[in-house]
């Protein structure tokens, strides 16, 4: 696994969470960063992307209540998750690729995912 999602939790409506991922910078510095979630029983939906140079784009199910980031190392990814509703609960993945006209193409393992679980 190349890029590591974690951080995920149990989180009531309303609240917050930050996920990280954790990434070799030689592998990523020149990719955009996604992150995406699987609902249970569902297909993975992409999230949110940045890119090597900071610009961000988000799905519209998560537009103004989370952001995405990276440190200046560019070694890690956050996805700070705000206004939590119970639709957000899936397992988050995070994954990085070159952007495409369709968006993000990601390149490497999906690894374990990190589970967020948010109650009502």
């Amino acid at each position: 696994v190349q890029l590591q999602a974690s951080g995920g939790g149990l989180a009531r409506s309303g609240g917050s969470l930050t996920l990280s991922c954790a990434a070799s910078e030689m592998l990523v510095r020149p990719y955009a960063v996604g992150w995406y979630r699987q609902p249970p029983g569902n297909q993975r939906d992409w999230v949110a992307t940045i890119t090597s140079g900071g610009s961000t784009n988000y799905a519209d199910f998560v537009k103004g209540r989370f952001t995405v980031s990276r440190d200046n190392a560019n070694t890690t990814v956050y996805l700070q998750m705000n206004s939590l509703k119970p639709e957000d609960t899936a397992v988050y993945y995070c994954n990085a690729g070159p952007l495409t006209r369709r968006g993000l193409d990601p390149r490497f393992d999906w690894g374990q995912g990190t589970k967020v679980t948010v109650s009502s």
